[in-house]
């Protein structure tokens, strides 16, 4: 290319763009950090395009916990070039979820959308003028081009590769304005002709290359030779070239990211080769997946409730359910570790690459959720669980919020219920959403009974029999009888109407008894709750109160 045309083409660009710093300039200010040997810096770069994924969420935590365990650093970046498809207060959703599940960026962008690190801006639409350095740069070396390809010539390059059965893109002799001459490009440029610019890739494609993943191992993969845009017509780089500068000024050492850009893999690393950097170690991790019909698909963000974070938020399961949900996603051994250690902070669990590499995509499993989170719940206190359930109802049902604020007192007894001093803790609630439906009978507000409806809950005891059992448990309650007066009160009274004392008495003879103690103690359960399951019904008795009590199972015999 013609140095004089050449020039005056960098110029014409140079006006577009206005001045940008100098690449030295641009090494000085982001110098590389002043960290010991073996520190991972680590990020992760969501694109503000709608709600957060799980798959964000879950990258974000491996990327975090192996940064924090090596001392490194973990910043966050938001990847904000594709302006069409961000949607507002995207980038918000983020820095709650970070907040809500205990992710700590160590650089970043808070919740009042400052910045804050010495390696910003931490938005890539807030970094234009670096990239314009670098492109700049490119073109001057020859290892970029600008591109006044129209949409519609591209379709017919496409559509011709198609009809051809070849390989589709942007290279070889398809790469149609690789080859213009300066003053080609220099006229389309003072007839203000929309362009781009595009990496002139030095690759055969042909030929392999070996390429070392964190999680896959080595692999043997074809060598870039797509002339991919690297600057849009917007004057916004894409993410091939941003991430490529960003991770480079900003210093990151390892990358974690879904596999789906583990074929961009050569096409990343070659532009890290053309603009002399070293690059970073990449792992690329294989998604979550869901079973769907007879075969297992990835989590859909159309199709799956569960692939949205703020899923877990609406349906109040506790955060750091969800967090250890996921690493026992990433790692195997995570669930061993936390049986041997259930009372440790995260902080103290040490995640490998090895065992990451052992998935092969995890399974989403909803069961596994619950009952992690179920333990999870019955190692909290009432008052932790009270205080829980308000915050979540305050946001998402606002009936059952105002009844907890009015009946503290009570609401903390319903809660602790098989829970603080019970040697087998209550395990009835996987998540706040969860807590209506529980306990919605021990609340007047809530309960209904028809009677009609309950005759055959009391099986195997008859109703007329039904009846004299309420009548003579009236006349022996009282409240201040302890858990085992209680108890003798209600063997009795299986006894005296002929029902065994225990299970064991009416399995040695069943012939001898009409039914034994549990069936007398499901009257009272259904009569008081409408159910025939409930937590420990003396329990259940004390938390509502004589006065309750004997209100309902009077209501019943009127």
């Amino acid at each position: 290319m013609n140095d004089d045309i050449k020039n005056k083409i960098i110029q014409k660009i140079t006006e577009k763009w206005g001045n940008n710093s100098s690449l030295e300039e641009l090494e000085l200010k982001y110098p590389a950090r002043n960290l010991p040997d073996g520190v991972m810096v680590t990020r992760v770069a969501p694109s503000p395009t709608g709600p957060m994924h799980v798959g964000t969420l879950y990258t974000s935590l491996i990327s975090e916990k192996f940064a924090h365990q090596t001392g490194g650093v973990f910043y966050l970046r938001i990847e904000d070039t594709d302006k069409k498809r961000e949607v507002a207060g995207a980038t918000g959703l983020v820095v709650s979820a970070f907040r809500r599940y205990g992710i700590k960026a160590d650089e970043g962008i808070d919740e009042n959308g400052k910045y804050f690190g010495e390696y910003g801006p931490y938005k890539q639409s807030d970094r234009e003028n670096i990239y314009h350095s670098y492109i700049k740069h490119l073109l001057e070396k020859d290892i970029a081009y600008l591109c006044f390809c129209s949409s519609e010539g591209l379709e017919h390059v496409r559509s011709e590769q198609e009809s051809l059965k070849i390989r589709p893109g942007y290279y070889g002799k398809w790469a149609k304005c690789r080859n213009l001459s300066a003053e080609k490009v220099l006229e389309n440029l003072e007839n203000n002709s929309p362009y781009v610019v595009r990496f002139k890739s030095y690759g055969d494609f042909d030929k392999k290359i070996k390429v070392k993943d964190l999680l896959k191992g080595e692999k043997e993969l074809s060598e870039n030779d797509q002339d991919i845009v690297i600057m849009k017509s917007d004057k916004l780089p894409t993410y091939h070239l941003a991430h490529v500068i960003d991770d480079h000024l900003m210093r990151t050492t390892h990358v974690i990211r879904g596999d789906e850009w583990f074929s961009s893999l050569t096409l990343h690393l070659q532009l890290f080769e053309a603009m002399g950097f070293s690059a970073p170690l990449y792992g690329h991790i294989a998604p979550i997946q869901k079973i769907d019909g007879n075969s297992k698909r990835k989590l859909s963000k159309r199709k799956d409730p569960e692939a949205n974070v703020n899923f877990y938020d609406e349906q109040g399961y506790p955060s750091q359910a969800v967090v250890e949900y996921l690493f026992n996603l990433a790692n195997s051994n995570f669930e061993d570790w936390r049986k041997a250690n259930p009372d440790k902070s995260l902080d103290e669990f040490h995640l490998t690459f090895e065992k990451l590499a052992n998935s092969n995509g995890a399974l989403f499993d909803f069961k596994k959720l619950n009952d992690i989170s179920k333990s999870l719940i019955s190692k909290m206190s009432a008052d932790e669980v009270y205080e829980a359930v308000l915050s979540w109802a305050k946001k998402h049902d606002a009936l059952f919020a105002e009844l907890l604020s009015k009946n503290v007192e009570y609401s903390k007894k319903i809660f602790g219920i098989e829970r603080e001093g019970s040697e087998k803790r209550r395990k009835d609630l996987s998540r706040w959403s969860e807590a209506r439906r529980s306990m919605s009978y021990f609340f007047d507000e809530l309960f209904a009974l028809d009677i009609s409806e309950l005759q055959n809950l009391f099986q195997p005891v008859p109703s007329d029999e039904v009846v004299r059992i309420v009548k003579i448990f009236l006349e022996k309650y009282n409240k201040s009888l302890s858990k085992d007066e209680w108890l003798v009160v209600m063997k009795k009274i299986a006894m005296d109407n002929g029902y065994a004392e225990n299970t064991k008495e009416f399995k040695l003879a069943p012939e001898k008894y009409k039914g034994q103690l549990g069936d007398i103690a499901k009257i009272f359960r259904v009569l008081l709750s409408g159910r025939t399951q409930t937590p420990d019904l003396y329990e259940m008795m004390q938390a509502m109160g004589y006065d309750r009590v004997e209100k309902r199972l009077k209501r019943y015999l009127a």
